[in-house]
């Protein structure tokens, strides 16, 4: 960690124990979320999304293809994210990072394990399905990428239209059929410094963290969950924070469905 990085932990761990934060926000508040679709003219269903400073985009391509030999009458989803160099410093051109990985896992988690995509209604014919790709890329970062790109991933998807099968061949100047969404799975992250409690953390609040969880749900289960980095939370606290994704799940639901009409 570079010694400019040092400061501004120790900064932010000082502020946090005076029970404050750099932008003022309570510790369970969000910042500014803004969710803009359609920013893609070629893309099936695109998406961005602005949290605070943190800026990403979604697009949405489905192609043909053949099913998984278990799942015959089922369409096909895949999730693959980017850290683009010019999002930060810390971010290079290359293979995909560890850190775009885990994200695009958590991703596809949550959005597969909520059964948001009706994956039957991708079904065209025998040997034949759409394979739904969610691409995600980071445009600027500055923390919480987690919750940030599972908005935009939603975002696409529930305004996705499903290219014309025709001829054996997809007809993308005619996509009227909206893809068939059965739940809306938004995620909630949350950050441990010291003892400190905090949702929603920007760029210096994630370098000071000791702990990390992302909690996947729709209206009434948890669908996923994911801990990072080495610290550690006690039962009681899982138990708080699970309790305050389902609060939060109100305005983020609201924040999507505003966005898709």
């Amino acid at each position: 960690m570079e010694a400019i990085d040092v400061v501004k932990t120790n900064y932010v761990k000082e502020l946090l124990n005076k029970k404050a934060r750099e932008d003022m926000r309570q510790f369970m508040q969000y910042r500014n979320v803004s969710i803009t679709t359609g920013t893609m003219q070629n893309a099936e269903g695109s998406a961005q999304v602005d949290l605070g400073n943190t800026r990403v985009i979604c697009g949405i391509k489905m192609i043909v293809g053949e099913p998984m030999p278990d799942t015959p009458n089922q369409g096909n989803m895949m999730v693959a994210a980017e850290l683009l160099p010019l999002a930060s410093a810390d971010y290079e051109t290359g293979p995909p990072s560890p850190e775009a990985i885990e994200l695009a896992r958590v991703v596809d988690r949550g959005i597969r394990a909520a059964q948001s995509i009706n994956l039957e209604s991708l079904f065209i014919e025998e040997g034949k399905v759409w394979s739904v790709f969610i691409d995600l890329y980071v445009l600027n970062y500055d923390g919480n990428l987690f919750d940030a790109c599972t908005l935009a991933a939603m975002a696409a998807l529930m305004t996705t239209k499903v290219p014309k099968f025709e001829d054996g061949e997809a007809k993308r100047e005619d996509r009227t059929k909206p893809l068939k969404i059965d739940t809306v799975v938004t995620s909630t992250t949350f950050g441990k410094v010291g003892s400190n409690l905090l949702l929603d953390l920007d760029r210096n609040e994630e370098n000071a963290s000791d702990a990390r969880i992302t909690i996947a749900i729709d209206d009434a289960n948890i669908r996923a969950m994911q801990k990072g980095l080495r610290g550690s939370f006690t039962k009681e606290e899982v138990e708080t924070l699970i309790d305050m994704a389902f609060q939060k799940r109100t305005e983020l639901k609201r924040a999507l469905e505003q966005a898709s009409k």
